[in-house]
């Protein structure tokens, strides 16, 4: 079983930064892919970023260039580095772990999630 915990979140102005850590421990493997997903009031969830065995990332239209995934292997965190916040960006940000090497937006193929971190950027 695996465990995912998220921290970071908070209230921000827009322009202003946070960066958000996902803990992961249980039976788990660093390389595995895992992702952001985020989820707005009234909105289904989305992908936000993922980070492969390769250390490949992938990011969704709307935070590229804005916002940076990363992951330290020996703490076995998840990182998602967030800039030039906007207030689209509120929701709730959840992390995810696929149990593969490969990564996949589809969430369906994410077993393990963790119970999210709330982002509010305010104008």
């Amino acid at each position: 079983q695996v465990q995912l915990a998220e921290s970071g979140g908070g209230s921000v102005q827009a322009g202003g930064s946070l960066r958000l850590s996902c803990a992961a421990s249980g039976y788990t493997d660093s390389d595995y892919c895992m992702g952001w997903f985020r989820q707005a009031p009234g909105k289904e969830r989305e992908g936000v970023a993922l980070i492969d065995i390769d250390g490949s990332t992938f990011y969704s239209e709307s935070v590229k260039g804005r916002f940076t995934i990363s992951k330290d292997n020996a703490k076995k965190t998840l990182y998602l580095q967030m800039y030039s916040l906007k207030p689209e960006d509120t929701a709730m940000y959840y992390c995810a772990e696929r149990g593969t090497y490969t990564c996949l937006w589809s969430q369906r193929t994410f077993p393990y999630w963790g119970r999210g971190t709330q982002v509010t950027v305010s104008s």
